[in-house]
């Protein structure tokens, strides 16, 4: 009888054949809002070693970007500065031009979850603050926000005749960010809580590591996380879709009213 190859088999090799091609790996996990306080507690966490970061993201109304895979987005970080990235998701490494994927402001990263994993390519900028500051409030155009690379990355891949300074801004949105090693677990843990403009909040933990140690990793933290009674197997949200569709929908709220 020929042997065959199930869905998750095929799953399988196609995340094997991409982490092959990654810079790194970023194992990600949605905590399920009831277990926040229990798992903080579990893991020895403290929120007020959180850092304070503000998320800008840019699209149209209708997130014709989103619908292109191409993610704009701006932060201020608390005594850090600011920072812009062009990013696309999905992405298959081996298909980017040389020119993007040899640039050293460029990287491609795999998203792992419970429910599947994502290959993203990001295009980075460091800013001085205030520049983000400047750019949401009008003072600035925002394609000031993005460097010459950046702005070529969104031109190749955004809806045509589309440009940055027409974009909405989508944000913004607060987060906490916390990195810390738990005690007894000798890998860096990152602790993200989102805090949405309706109260919703959103709690991610994640790890990153090389692509060739990801499997191991991935294991160690899920047998961590298990032991600490805290729940792998729930629904699982991401950060950015869920602050698009927010605000995506605010903005339709407004031009309909």
């Amino acid at each position: 009888m020929a042997a065959t190859i199930s869905a998750s088999d095929q799953a399988l090799t196609e995340l094997l054949s991409t982490i092959r091609q990654a810079d790194s790996v970023e194992l990600k996990l949605t905590v399920p809002m009831a277990d926040r306080s229990r798992g903080a507690t579990a893991l020895g966490v403290d929120p007020l070693d959180g850092q304070i970061r503000q998320v800008y993201f840019f699209d149209t109304p209708d997130l014709a970007l989103d619908r292109q895979g191409v993610v704009v987005r701006a932060r201020r970080v608390q005594g850090k500065g600011d920072d812009s990235v062009v990013k696309l998701r999905p992405v298959v490494p081996e298909e980017l031009p040389s020119e993007v994927r040899e640039s050293d402001a460029f990287g491609v990263e795999v998203d792992v979850m419970p429910s599947g994993h994502v290959c993203s390519g990001s295009m980075k900028r460091v800013l001085k603050a205030p520049a983000v500051r400047e750019a949401v409030s009008g003072a600035k155009p925002l394609r000031k926000l993005f460097s010459k690379e950046q702005r070529a990355l969104f031109a190749a891949h955004a809806p045509e005749s589309l440009v940055i300074d027409d974009l909405s801004i989508l944000g913004p949105i607060f987060v906490l960010k916390l990195k810390f090693t738990p005690e007894g677990f000798e890998r860096k843990l990152v602790a993200e809580l989102w805090l949405y403009p309706d109260n919703a909040m959103l709690l991610e933990l994640s790890t990153k590591c090389a692509p060739g140690e990801a499997f191991q990793v991935a294991a160690e933290t899920k047998g961590f996380l298990v032991e600490r009674g805290i729940e792998v197997g729930g629904e699982q949200e991401t950060k950015t879709r869920k602050a698009l569709e927010f605000f995506s929908a605010r903005l339709r709220d407004e031009s309909s009213g």
